[in-house]
């Protein structure tokens, strides 16, 4: 039998707590043979608050949580009997065992390069103070927002002209006036 991965449901909030319930209970009956490794997904954002970065972790998929086991009886048992485990995700039926997650799925969940999104609580007409880049230390006025792309369009004025200059979230700060 070879390892492999499977998705938990837990209690919301709970997840680093099953997690270390999970591999307590996998060395105190012995069975770090079959259960390896315990996973939380999570991913690092920033949000501008008062013109300050600040980082956070928050989990991609609340409530659930991945273990890395070799499924027998014993360590099905286990883990589905650790304290705020709600069940295996997949599995059909009192008694039946859970399907793994295929290769690519664990990889796109794990593997995946941490996407750092800033959340920028702002308005279209609100004035930007740019931090960054070629229009670093001008203000501007948002013309247009772009939550999926993490982009901003904002009216400058240079040479007494109004040019449009697309800046990203982390370039700009919300202008105080």
């Amino acid at each position: 039998m070879e390892k492999e991965w499977f998705v938990l449901h837990t209690y919301s909030g709970y997840e680093n707590k099953v997690k270390e319930n999970i591999m307590m209970r996998a060395e105190s009956m012995n069975m770090e043979d079959y259960i390896f490794n315990v996973a939380v997904p999570e991913k690092e954002i920033t949000e501008m608050h008062d013109g300050e970065k600040k980082t956070k972790i928050q989990k991609t998929f609340p409530g659930y949580v991945l273990v890395e086991m070799i499924m027998t009886d014993e360590s099905w048992f286990i883990v589905r009997n650790t304290p705020g485990v709600t069940g295996f995700v997949g599995s059909h039926g009192a008694g039946s065992k859970p399907a793994p997650l295929l290769e690519d799925e664990i990889a796109s969940i794990l593997g995946e390069t941490p996407v750092e999104k800033v959340k920028l609580e702002v308005e279209v007409g609100d004035h930007v103070e740019i931090t960054d880049g070629a229009f670093s230390g001008m203000t501007g006025e948002i013309e247009e927002i772009n939550e999926d792309t993490q982009k901003l369009k904002v009216v400058i004025e240079m040479f007494g002209r109004e040019t449009v200059a697309e800046l990203e979230f982390s370039q700009v700060n919300k202008a105080n006036y």
